[in-house]
């Protein structure tokens, strides 16, 4: 009964770091994400799936981290390093993101996401899961 209850409660936690993370991101690419939703931008819907991936990937890393290592750990001890991982990764995210921006001079990312332009949509969730898979290999 404990696991069914800590897989509720790790599930719960995984819907609302999704979430964040949308938020988090949205905060960064100056277009409004439920908007542009709203309007079928493909380059979002991407994007966006790429968070919720990469944070999937990163709480599953975090989660099953001290289980691997032999370590017991408390259901809130394992909630806390989840949390902590998941600013983590987000951060980490969103710096690879603005350093793309950063050093890309030949096309705005930003205008090109906005413009519903799905390559760069993408490329950016294709980052974001990238990032997040080191960051869970880093995790282990």
């Amino acid at each position: 009964m404990q696991d069914i209850i800590s897989t509720l409660i790790y599930c719960g936690i995984g819907i609302v770091l999704m979430s964040l993370g949308t938020i988090l991101v949205d905060v960064v690419i100056p277009c409004h994400f439920p908007t542009e939703i709203k309007n079928r931008n493909v380059a979002v819907g991407y994007i966006t799936a790429g968070i919720s991936i990469g944070v999937g990937i990163i709480l599953k890393s975090a989660i099953i981290s001290p289980e691997i290592a032999g370590a017991t750990a408390t259901l809130l001890e394992g909630i806390t390093e989840t949390i902590i991982y998941f600013f983590v990764g987000i951060g980490v995210c969103i710096i690879g993101y603005l350093s793309i921006q950063a050093m890309n001079k030949k096309y705005n990312l930003n205008k090109e996401i906005s413009d519903g332009n799905p390559a760069a949509g993408l490329m950016v969730m294709g980052l974001f899961i990238g990032l997040s898979i080191v960051i869970s290999g880093v995790i282990y």
